[in-house]
C-alpha cells in the first residue's frame, strides 16, 4: 500500500505544477481576452485576427461588430475574431463634426489611429 502512494506521488506533483505554471496562466489570460472583447465600443480602435486594422463604427449585438478601415469602407466581423483592443476611447458623440481627421504623414493608417 505504502509503495503504490510513493509511485503515485510524483505524478500527482507533476499535475499540480503544470496546473500552476501552465493551465491557470491561460485561463487567465483567456478571461482578460473576454472581457476586452465583451467591452468593445463605438471608436475603439482594434486589430482582428487577420491583421486587419480600423475603428469600430457600430457595434450591431452581442456578436458583431463593425469596423470602418479605411474612409467609407465598413466591414462586419465577428466580436470573438478581435485580436487586440488598441485604442480605448470615450463614446463618441453624434456632433457630425470631422475636425482632426488630417492624415498626419503619407502613412493611410495614421488616419485611423490618430494619438
Amino acid at each position: 500500500m505504502d509503495q503504490g502512494l510513493t509511485q503515485l506521488l510524483p505524478l500527482i506533483l507533476i499535475g499540480v505544477v503544470f496546473y500552476f505554471l501552465l493551465i491557470r496562466p491561460q485561463q487567465k489570460r483567456a478571461k482578460a481576452h473576454r472581457e476586452m472583447i465583451n467591452a468593445v465600443r463605438r471608436g475603439d480602435s482594434v486589430v482582428t485576427a487577420g491583421g486587419i486594422m480600423g475603428k469600430v463604427t457600430k457595434v450591431r449585438d452581442d456578436n458583431v461588430v463593425q469596423i470602418e478601415i479605411a474612409p467609407d469602407i465598413r466591414i462586419d466581423v465577428v466580436k470573438s475574431t478581435l485580436a487586440d483592443v488598441q485604442g480605448k476611447t470615450e463614446p463618441v458623440a453624434d456632433s457630425g463634426g470631422t475636425d482632426g481627421n488630417k492624415p498626419e504623414g503619407g502613412n493611410p493608417v495614421s488616419k485611423l489611429f490618430k494619438k
